[in-house]
């Protein structure tokens, strides 16, 4: 197998390449080659502790992120078990290794069981109320894999699923300001259907031939528009957790290198370009670290 057969938007194709079979393929299901998803995930958990106001919370923060890993991890297999038939037929997922039958279901099913026993212990380090808000997105996240086949929206569902860490965040360190987290919340939902409509736009020409939606293929050649009026939205909501949390004009100063980054995103996206969608897309690591940064400064400042 060459590295180019290995995963067609992989990040670390040497890693990848030195790991033995079948540890390979196990780690190219779980996307440890591409850590771009648990950092999207990440990012919102670590929002919701660092506006709080309780300080960097290290050793939570640390918990937080073995969380992402595992689940965003456990996510992928499971998406990838209920796609496999539509995978087959995309030229860039077809290679996966469900898809391409070099890992059988059942044995991807005994894989997802060892992701969701890492994700459990990390439930357990968080108090009860915290532990209530974690579980319950497991409804949202099992239905997920099903609404690109009965929506066109799919993105949206999406944005429910893995911005859900900002919930389990604040009501980690918090029992008040509900409207404040609630905003965050709905300003990371927004931040997520505007980058996984960036990231839909890879798979538009083989998308519309298998019949999977998605708001990439929606929103046609007002694509771009709409992942400026998603990403306006979320840095809206954004600005609004932090005036509820502090009524300081100042702090929301602290948003601009997010917003501003979020506006290159807009201003240099070519959804005609083969490359530009997933270098827009990965960029939002970088987003999401500044707006954690923003939500630290908002949430602690003058403490």
């Amino acid at each position: 197998m060459t590295a180019d057969t290995i995963t067609p938007d992989t990040q670390h194709r040497s890693l990848a390449e030195r790991l033995p079979q079948p540890m390979r393929d196990y780690a190219l299901l779980a996307r440890f080659d591409r850590p771009i998803g648990w950092w999207l995930l990440f990012w919102p958990c670590a929002w919701g502790v660092w506006l709080s106001g309780t300080g960097f919370q290290w050793s939570l923060i640390g918990w937080l992120l073995l969380g992402a890993i595992a689940m965003r991890g456990a996510g992928c297999v499971y998406n990838d078990v209920v796609d496999a038939d539509l995978d087959r037929r995309v030229a860039r997922t077809a290679s996966r290794p469900v898809a391409s039958g070099r890992v059988t279901k059942r044995a991807a099913w005994g894989w997802l069981l060892a992701l969701c026993l890492v994700g459990l212990v990390v439930l357990l380090q968080l108090r009860w109320q915290a532990q209530l808000v974690a579980l319950g997105s497991l409804a949202l996240v099992a239905a997920y894999p099903f609404m690109k086949r009965i929506t066109w929206w799919p993105q949206a569902w999406l944005g429910l699923v893995f911005t859900w860490g900002a919930l389990v965040g604040w009501t980690e360190m918090r029992d008040d300001h509900w409207a404040v987290m609630f905003a965050l919340w709905g300003g990371a939902f927004f931040w997520c259907m505007g980058y996984d409509t960036i990231y839909a736009l890879q798979d538009r020409e083989d998308d519309a031939l298998v019949g999977i939606r998605s708001s990439a293929l929606r929103l046609g050649r007002h694509v771009r528009g709409g992942v400026a009026l998603f990403y306006a939205l979320a840095a809206g909501l954004w600005a609004l957790a932090f005036w509820l949390l502090r009524g300081d004009a100042l702090a929301l100063l602290a948003l601009a290198p997010a917003a501003l980054h979020l506006a290159w995103q807009v201003a240099t996206l070519d959804p005609a370009d083969p490359v530009n969608p997933l270098a827009r897309f990965r960029s939002n690591r970088f987003a999401g670290a500044l707006v954690a940064a923003a939500c630290f400064v908002a949430g602690n400042a003058g403490a």
